[in-house]
């Protein structure tokens, strides 16, 4: 195998223009692969931060059943589920495709902001890391803590109309005062952004607080879990997880407590969309490289007409057939590595350019994904074109008579 590559590498050395030209077309595959996988990585990552970011495709929602229809009548359960913190917590513990959490307790009650000046707002119970999941600006302040949560004074994020209003037309000036919501004062730590016309104002407290906030009810509210998963691919196993949790804490009659809800039908065509976009990234890459594989078997058919009389002379001398086989295979892959690795690194600058342009003149925030598995398809095609459109030339070399050979002019 040694004095096989010894050979192809004097013989690549020795027509360097023909070695040249044979190598381009695979540099040329190589780079369109690079480039194409790495910007397609980079849109894919794009489209799923969309997805996440503006769409609830991957949300799974775990809302408890507080009645029962019997004969198209509600009846009011009196065992219904009613989730606490640590119910949420154990939740996301337990399913690791699970990326963020809100559990929410919602209701309304009338907001004191000032002396004789009050509103009705939306009140919502939730947990710290909402503002994370919610992905929301601030105009002013923060969302509070987890220590906060806890403490015995509380404290309240403000919606952009309260705020402003608190604050005297500026959003600011609302952070450190305080708002009366049922008799408690709420210090006020954030105001949010604005996200639009108003509709209903909005001030968001603890979960732990929430029952003080809101007007009492006759029976205890129940709170909303929403999940996100990971990834869309990663819905099912999330609700899958959530139905277990389930039958671990009600039994197998946990539907009649409880509902889990999710976008399946379109989460369904979202992976059909993005499995469609690689089979077609697949495609184009693909042809390039055949294109270079055919200026691959091109040369070395020629390079065996051209070197017949020298095939012969090793043949009558001892080579064997797989010697001469090895010679013109490591040929083709030693072409097809070097191109290769040429093609990558070409690929690779042409996508980052390309979307550092795109980026300058369009304001498209669009980047290329470097990932190592882009290295490891490289560099298997490269193996696989050198191999699949080297064998023809190599079994052609190899099966020439050795008389015949020596004759040949």
């Amino acid at each position: 195998m040694i004095s096989s590559l010894s050979i192809a590498l004097g013989t690549l050395r020795a027509n360097p223009l023909r070695t040249v030209l044979s190598t381009l077309g695979i540099v040329i595959g190589a780079a369109a692969l690079v480039a194409v996988l790495t910007l397609g990585d980079g849109m894919e990552r794009f489209g799923r931060q969309q997805l996440a970011t503006t769409t609830d495709l991957q949300s799974v929602v775990l809302e408890p059943r507080t009645a029962e229809i019997i004969d198209n009548q509600a009846y009011p359960l009196d065992d219904y589920l009613v989730l606490t913190r640590a119910d949420a917590e154990s939740i996301m513990a337990s399913i690791p495709e699970v990326s963020a959490g809100l559990l929410t307790l919602t209701g309304s009650a009338v907001v004191e902001l000032a002396a004789g000046l009050t509103d009705t707002a939306e009140v919502l119970g939730t947990l710290p890391s909402q503002a994370a999941v919610l992905r929301r600006d601030f105009a002013a302040g923060r969302y509070f803590t987890s220590e906060e949560a806890t403490r015995s004074s509380p404290v309240a994020v403000l919606s952009f109309g309260l705020g402003t209003v608190l604050g005297g037309g500026d959003p600011a000036g609302a952070v450190g005062k305080q708002v009366r919501i049922r008799g408690n004062d709420y210090e006020v730590v954030g105001v949010l952004a604005s996200a639009g016309p108003e509709r209903i104002p909005s001030v968001y407290v603890p979960i732990e607080l929430a029952g003080a906030a809101l007007a009492p009810t006759p029976r205890p509210r129940a709170p909303t879990l929403v999940l996100q998963a990971e990834r869309v691919e990663d819905v099912r196993t999330v609700r899958s997880g959530v139905e277990a949790w389930l039958t671990a804490r009600l039994g197998t009659d946990w539907a009649r407590k409880a509902r889990v809800q999710t976008n399946m039908a379109r989460v369904v065509q979202t992976e059909r969309g993005i499995l469609v976009f690689k089979l077609f990234l697949g495609a184009i890459t693909g042809i390039a490289l055949i294109v270079g594989g055919i200026g691959i078997m091109n040369v070395l058919l020629a390079s065996v007409t051209e070197r017949t009389r020298e095939i012969g002379v090793r043949k009558a001398i001892g080579a064997r057939r797989r010697d001469l086989l090895a010679q013109f295979l490591l040929e083709s892959v030693t072409i097809a590595g070097l191109g290769s690795v040429l093609g990558t690194l070409l690929g690779f600058a042409g996508a980052f350019g390309v979307t550092a342009l795109m980026r300058q003149r369009f304001d498209a925030p669009v980047y290329a994904a470097f990932s190592w598995g882009t290295l490891a398809v490289s560099a298997g095609a490269a193996v696989v074109v050198g191999v699949v459109f080297g064998i023809y030339p190599a079994l052609r070399a190899a099966r020439l008579s050795p008389i015949e050979a020596i004759r040949h002019e």
